[in-house]
């Protein structure tokens, strides 16, 4: 008997305003694009992914994944494999963005969140929402201000304002961090906040940076969320699908510890005694978290991360303050203490001790991001600083040694300030990192006079062959 293929197209019409009825072709198993939020006087549209078994006949779980540098695609495109693997719809705003404030977005979310729920059978108790880095933070408060979400998946930060968090009303919050992410401490104190207000929550830590985690994590965030769902009674207890979980679980702790990865197999230990406890006996995992404690190199691992993260803390602290008083008082002698502590950091990132060498990257992660804070909210001002600019501009030559930009930037303004010192110093050290544009030196603002002096073509001889005037007084 042949098999009956579910269509990959279907057709639903939706009432707007509760007048006129609109029609809305779907399809399955794809991302569709820039599907308008139907609404006369705006022109916003979401992205949208159903999965290959979805059907109008039951409720469906739905992620709402944002994404504020206007890659709403892409973000559904990370997660795709894993919201076809277990059964849930993808919707990400296209409009949400960190040039809005968060009120703006907050209301745009909204109103996306309602044109899905007017198309689609959603399941009203598994709304959730996600994000990666900045768009994690932005998640994170989705279900204080729109009802409904149920919880959150926040990747690379998830920076809640405990101020803001009611006990009476919370969420499932699960968040996912690299341990050599710089927000790494940041999560692990949000887990503590969290669990003093009795929130459900979970920390998923994973090997890495401030990157996306790999898929097998992404797939046991959202089959955590539907445990917790099955516990709660939103959905029917699936026996076959709570024995497989756990078994992968356990396959996957085991592994860890193998390879001496003693935290993060503690770390699934602690979540499964959470997660499983209203499913089955959880006594067998007690015993195991009970002999793990007493194994000494976990016990070695564990006073160690404890030791980094203490000395991590007065590291990032004297990066704050110097960082805020070298730009305010223009202090440029003090390049050469940033320089320094850019050799420390290597050092910490080249040692044997693995707390050390995660101390290391997060350091490099906190002040490369913090330097680029701070040039942001420099330019942003109406009027901004040169002064200060300057300084960070030179600090990410430091930092960042192959982000070419920046020196180009400090040549651009030094000339224009009628530093030729500098501007040449700047030239030189761009193109020994590596820098070959020649077109672009020559077409840089405010260089007008220096580019035809000899000096400047001299250094662009010597390590490009490409003068364009002559190199001699």
């Amino acid at each position: 008997m042949r098999k009956l293929l579910p269509p990959l197209l279907f057709t639903i019409f939706f009432f707007v305003n509760s007048i006129s009825a609109q029609q809305l072709t779907l399809k399955k198993g794809m991302i569709m694009d820039k599907i308008a939020i139907p609404n006369d006087s705006l022109q916003e549209h979401y992205s949208l992914y159903l999965p290959s078994t979805f059907d109008t006949a039951k409720k469906w779980p739905i992620l709402f994944v944002f994404d504020l540098n206007g890659k709403a695609k892409q973000a559904l495109g990370v997660y795709r494999e894993v919201a076809e693997n277990n059964g849930y719809i993808l919707a990400a705003s296209n409009n949400v963005n960190d040039s809005l404030s968060t009120a703006q977005n907050i209301i745009i979310a909204n109103r996306m969140i309602n044109a899905v729920k007017d198309v689609l059978p959603l399941h009203n108790n598994r709304l959730y929402a996600s994000g990666f880095s900045n768009a994690g933070k932005f998640s994170s408060i989705i279900p204080i201000f729109i009802k409904n979400v149920e919880g959150v998946i926040a990747i690379g930060s998830g920076n809640l304002n405990a101020e803001i968090l009611n006990a009476k009303k919370p969420f499932h919050f699960i968040g996912l961090v690299g341990e050599e992410d710089f927000r790494f401490p940041e999560m692990l104190t949000l887990e503590k906040t969290l669990n003093s207000l009795k929130f459900p929550n979970q920390l998923l830590r994973y090997d890495g940076g401030h990157k996306w985690p790999e898929k097998k994590h992404l797939n046991r965030a959202l089959k955590i969320l539907t445990l917790s769902a099955m516990a709660k009674g939103f959905v029917a207890s699936d026996s076959t699908f709570i024995r497989k979980s756990y078994q992968e679980d356990i396959e996957e702790m085991e592994a860890l510890v193998t390879n001496n990865k003693m935290l993060q197999a503690e770390d699934i230990l602690e979540d499964m005694l959470e997660i499983y406890r209203p499913h089955q006996s959880v006594d067998a995992l007690k015993l195991r978290r009970r002999e793990l404690r007493k194994n000494k190199s976990y016990r070695s691992l564990r006073r160690s991360e404890n030791a980094v993260l203490f000395k991590e803390s007065f590291i990032k602290e004297d990066y704050f303050y110097s960082i805020d008083e070298d730009v305010s008082t223009y202090n440029f002698n003090n390049l050469g203490w940033w320089n320094y502590q850019m050799a420390e950091l290597k050092k910490y990132q080249e040692s044997p001790e693995i707390a050390v060498k995660k101390m290391g990257k997060r350091l490099y992660g906190y002040v490369n991001a913090l330097t680029e804070d701070n040039i942001e909210a420099l330019q942003a001002e109406k009027k901004m600083d040169e002064e200060g600019i300057l300084f960070l501009w030179m600090l990410k030559t430091i930092i960042a040694p192959k982000e070419y930009q920046y020196y180009l930037n400090v040549i651009s303004l030094s000339a224009k300030v009628g530093d030729d010192d500098t501007t040449l110093f700047y030239l030189e050290e761009l193109l020994k990192n590596g820098y070959t544009d020649v077109d672009s030196l020559y077409a840089l603002e405010h260089t007008t006079l220096i580019k035809i002096g000899p000096e400047y073509n001299k250094i662009i001889d010597t390590y490009l062959k490409a003068a364009r005037y002559p190199t001699e007084e």
